[in-house]
């Protein structure tokens, strides 16, 4: 064998990073951020906070706080992280209390993995982790219905430093896992949760589980730090070197669950237009065609409010996976979201 075909074979090996395909999650490099552009977010309520695309975090209302941030903060050959800061301490969880760090999927990314039967694959799940407190962590993987679980474990042996954890699963061969486009899998980091919610580590469970017993409570801690990257789930009973991709492919890909419509341009005022259309110029009904730049996994269950300059906002009508339409019954001239004179940009949302 000549030495190009030698190199050729060893670029596209997954020694070298290769083979695409190979992570089933989507912006395991926390690269992605639509929503916040980087800005931190207070988590203190059980709603679902996504701090970079396609990866969220949940808290307890009236109890711990944490924030959570895209940061720039990583470990070699990645370039950001999401970092979890605990601003209000909960040394005493709630037993139906989560703190957590969530990853959804649906079930046309993971149907090669054949749960739920008895042809059921292993995978392994590969992330890199850093926190300034040290001991056993925890975590789970779920089906999406939440009654299958699988608890984990993995060690922070020095503060403060960026090390590589994995965790072997043998497939779950009974329970609900769909191949459609609905939610089939996730993966949570535990940063503290409730007796409820915690068990055994290293075997399946017919319960809803979201950490492991014995677990260290990030959220107990004032003060305390915990940062996440290089997210991997793979078919296999290794763990492969993590599988980068461009900006453009992983931004394609999120944009399937989210999108942004349109980007802030000034409108003369001390508010941003998300688009500026002038349809016929008179008065009578108006319409406007949206076509979104990626198909979304389904219609989208949301669309961030519309409000024409000067003018009552149009109305959304004809909802689909491709895009919609403006409807109004006079002249629109901006079209703009987050109020008269807003700066926020017009998005939809077909969430897991």
């Amino acid at each position: 064998m000549s030495r190009a075909r030698d190199f050729a074979d060893l670029a596209g090996s997954a020694d070298a990073g290769g083979l695409t395909g190979r992570n089933l999650v989507i912006n395991g490099a926390m690269t992605v951020d639509q929503r916040n552009s980087g800005s931190a977010l207070t988590v203190n309520t059980a709603s679902e906070f996504y701090v970079v695309d396609r990866f969220m975090g949940i808290g307890v209302a009236s109890d711990g706080v944490y924030t959570l941030q895209q940061v720039t903060d990583a470990p070699d050959n990645f370039v950001n992280s999401i970092k979890a800061t605990v601003t209000t301490a909960d040394a005493s969880i709630p037993t139906t209390g989560r703190y957590l760090i969530r990853h959804k999927l649906e079930g046309n990314t993971i149907s090669q993995l054949n749960l739920g039967s008895s042809a059921a694959q292993t995978f392994t799940l590969s992330f890199y982790v850093k926190s300034s407190l040290t001991g056993t962590f925890g975590g789970s993987v779920l089906n999406g219905a939440q009654d299958r679980s699988y608890p984990f474990t993995y060690t922070i042996s020095s503060a403060n430093t960026w090390e590589r954890k994995t965790v072997t699963i043998a497939g779950d061969t009974t329970g609900t896992w769909p191949t459609d486009n609905t939610k089939a899998t996730q993966i949570g980091w535990s940063l503290g949760v409730g007796s409820d919610y915690l068990n055994t580590a290293g075997a399946w469970v017919g319960s809803q589980e979201w950490g492991a017993t014995g677990e260290t409570a990030v959220i107990a801690t004032n003060g305390a730090t915990w940062q996440l990257t290089g997210v991997q789930l793979e078919v296999g009973q290794a763990a492969t070197p993590f599988e980068h991709e461009n900006y453009g492919t992983t931004l394609r890909k999120c944009q399937r669950y989210f999108e942004l419509l349109g980007h802030a341009v000034s409108s003369g005022g001390n508010g941003y237009s998300f688009m500026s259309v002038s349809l016929n110029g008179s008065s009578g009904n108006q319409w406007l065609d949206v076509e979104f730049k990626v198909e979304k996994r389904a219609a989208p269950s949301s669309i961030d409010s519309f409000n024409s300059y000067s003018i009552p906002s149009p109305t959304a009508t004809g909802i689909g996976v491709n895009g919609f339409t403006l409807y109004k019954t006079s002249q629109m001239i901006f079209i703009k979201s987050g109020g008269s004179d807003g700066d926020a940009v017009a998005s939809v949302s077909a969430e897991l």
